[in-house]
């Protein structure tokens, strides 16, 4: 079982009359991207801010790395890395310089610092432009410098706040890829907060969805998608007719059956097999010509989540 390095025990802060973060209970195991995701307001910030020691529970505990977010803050801080929601770039130095300075903040020798400069930089495919003045650069280019400063001083837990949004595709995907190298080479664990659901499938161990505060779900993106699947087969064919329709509907492994433009959609029990429904038509006299399997969108899936619970 994989070491946690942050876990909470009934986390909860109020703001006057509102409930930001409610109960909130989870585990982040060592050495993976943990993907933190629920609707604008659901909590997000609020909880990264107690993590960090930033912000006091109202009730709750919550430890960091071993340490207590509330007693031993400034341990945490140490240990760890954070891009939120401002990237920390001195717009008038160049890049090299930037993650010079932060390597100087935590006080690494000269011969670290221009290492892990032409490291990171490298990672990053920045280093032929680590002369640049940071302000020149879009914005993908300075997103990668941010997450290569949260990254600079070798943290064991990174804190990562949507650190693709407002990019372009192509750049996002770049980021998206490399940053997974990172993690996988220096094994750290990555914290984080995102609105693109693919992104988050797609990168992430183990996810967390919260809305008003609460925790919906939490588990592996595959659990998720399974707790919701629609287990749903579309036939093309010829000769579909209410008797098919009928005889369909009245199979045990069947749940429903609709025909839209000439398409059969037939919706079975989990568990259930389309193989088992192939004769049942061809005897009837239906000419198949192809049989899709249908699954529901990660981000189809998400939304039913958020919008069962505030129902």
């Amino acid at each position: 079982m994989s070491e946690t390095v942050i876990q909470t025990d009934s986390l909860t802060r109020d703001f006057k009359s509102t409930r930001a973060v409610d109960g909130l209970n989870i585990q982040v195991p060592r050495g993976a991207i943990y993907g933190f995701l629920g609707p604008n307001g659901s909590g997000k910030t609020t909880t990264i801010r107690m993590l960090l020691g930033l912000l006091e529970p109202s009730s709750g505990k919550a430890a960091v790395l071993s340490h207590d977010v509330v007693r031993q803050a400034d341990e945490i801080r140490n240990r760890c890395g954070a891009l939120l929601e401002y990237s920390g770039l001195y717009e008038r130095l160049s890049a090299e310089d930037n993650l010079e300075l932060f390597g100087r903040i935590y006080k690494m020798p000269a011969a670290k610092r221009r290492e892990r400069v032409q490291e990171l930089l490298q990672s990053f495919g920045l280093w032929e432009r680590r002369k640049d003045i940071a302000g020149t650069w879009s914005r993908g280019m300075k997103q990668k410098l941010a997450v290569a400063r949260a990254m600079f001083h070798r943290p064991a837990l990174v804190f990562l706040d949507e650190p693709t949004a407002g990019m372009d595709p192509i750049a996002a995907a770049n980021l998206r890829e490399e940053l997974a190298a990172l993690v996988r080479r220096e094994e750290v664990t990555v914290f984080l907060t995102t609105h693109n659901l693919s992104e988050a499938e797609k990168l992430c161990a183990k996810i967390a969805v919260i809305r008003n505060g609460k925790l919906l779900f939490e588990g592996r993106p595959d659990q998720l998608r399974a707790r919701q699947d629609r287990h749903r087969a579309e036939i093309v064919g010829q000769g579909f007719n209410d008797g098919i329709l009928t005889m369909l509907r009245s199979q045990p492994q069947v749940q429903s059956v609709e025909l839209e433009n000439g398409r059969l959609f037939v919706d079975l029990n989990e568990n259930a097999r389309m193989s088992g429904l192939v004769p049942l038509l061809v005897q009837a006299g239906v000419e198949i010509e192809e049989i899709r399997k249908e699954q529901v969108s990660f981000e189809d899936v998400f939304l039913n989540l958020v919008e069962e619970d505030g129902k």
